[in-house]
């Protein structure tokens, strides 16, 4: 009896619990989507991350890997990963988006201000990612509307789920509540690990990657958002121009930095050049066997191919190479000038009825027997030749 009791009430206990949830949501959805609470489970992590929900927070993302991180500052000032998102499509390729229309998603170092959120979007809810910012200008690049978008749909973009893209959505107006008058979003083709770097070395974007990597640098030194500024066409970090303004497109003036970061930074490049020289060299021998292994194989292609069309085959070298005669194919032995005329010289005499002249094969070409290569002067016939001369 006391035990029925009890599963009773445990049963009314978790129909409250539904109960109050399902009211949650119908709560919830009544309230605009631009509107709507950071998530209890974000909150938490907020509070046990020793963060203010209104602090301010940056932005990373990594194309090959498809992640979309989000840091919050703590109170003492560092950043911590708050979240991590799947980017569910990016457009394009690996690389920088270089002209309207490529349906390239961009690349770089990129700040977002309350005026660039959109919470009309077509898209769910988005803001824009602000391209082109000073240095894409200073290298003519052009596009327009490039977002961060929900809806799972991209032209250019980076999309996110609707759930993803409220999530960072609910984030960043936050911060902006808390007087972040800008977050700043960097957008990188892949982790800048000493690794991958070695792996893309030979992509034609590489020296473009490695100022990227210097951005990168300085946030995983310092735990911070880099100040990002532009000169000379490239991009700088964290340094002081002594009061003369920066032009994207003119050469920069002298720039320092706090010695400290200068030290430190330079100290993690160091350690990162040695690593990206062995993964270089791992990366080169796979490369080689990769093509070592690839022409081996379309050889043995050939060689089946022309089996299989009954033409005749070279033999293999003792190298284990192989060498096929493809029907039809120009690699035949070479004819001398003899021989081609041999060749064309018609059969003379008169034939047996109902049979006709022999011709010449066209698949049994003539062949000329190589002249021997010269001699090489051995050894003591060079010591022969020099004594001869001292005499």
């Amino acid at each position: 009896m006391a035990a029925s009791g009890l599963i009773a009430r445990i049963c009314r206990g978790l129909l409250l619990i539904a109960a109050l949830g399902l009211l949650a949501a119908c709560q919830e959805s009544g309230i605009p989507k631009d509107q709507r609470p950071v998530p209890a489970k974000l909150a938490a992590k907020m509070q046990q991350l020793d963060m203010d929900p209104k602090a301010p927070i940056y932005i990373r993302s990594f194309k090959e890997s498809s992640e979309f991180e989000v840091w919050k500052q703590k109170r003492d000032g560092q950043y911590a990963l708050l979240s991590t998102y799947s980017i569910c499509k990016w457009s394009g390729k690996l690389g920088p988006k270089i002209k309207e229309g490529d349906r390239q998603a961009p690349e770089g170092f990129y700040t977002i201000t309350p005026g660039q959120m959109n919470p009309k979007s077509s898209y769910y809810l988005s803001f824009n990612i602000g391209f082109p910012n000073a240095y894409d200008r200073a290298l003519g690049r052009t596009g327009t509307n490039l977002m961060v978008h929900g809806a799972c749909s991209s032209a250019g973009c980076y999309s996110m789920t609707d759930e993803a893209a409220g999530e960072i959505y609910a984030l960043a107006r936050d911060s902006f509540l808390g007087g972040q008058r800008s977050f700043e979003v960097h957008l990188y083709p892949f982790r800048m690990t000493p690794e991958n770097m070695a792996k893309h070395r030979n992509d034609p974007n590489f020296e473009f990657w490695v100022m990227l990597k210097q951005g990168s640098d300085h946030f995983e030194v310092m735990r911070k958002p880099p100040q990002v500024a532009v000169c000379g066409k490239r991009y700088v970090f964290d340094v002081s121009s002594g009061g003369i303004p920066l032009d994207a497109s003119a050469p920069c003036p002298p720039l320092s930095m706090p010695e400290w970061l200068d030290a430190a930074v330079k100290q993690k490049q160091m350690k990162d050049d040695a690593a990206f020289q062995i993964a270089s060299v791992k990366y080169q021998a796979d490369e080689q066997k990769a093509a070592a292994d690839a022409q081996k194989k379309a050889t043995a292609d050939q060689v089946a191919a022309a089996k299989a069309a009954g033409a005749p085959v070279a033999a293999a070298p003792a190298d284990g190479s192989v060498a096929a005669a493809a029907p039809g194919a120009a690699a035949v032995a070479t004819v001398d000038e003899a021989s081609a005329a041999a060749l064309s010289v018609p059969v003379e005499g008169v034939p047996a009825p109902g049979v006709p002249l022999p011709t010449p094969s066209p698949l049994r070409a003539i062949v000329a027997p190589a002249e021997p290569p010269p001699a090489k002067p051995g050894f003591w016939n060079n010591m022969k030749k020099k004594l001869s001369l001292q005499g």
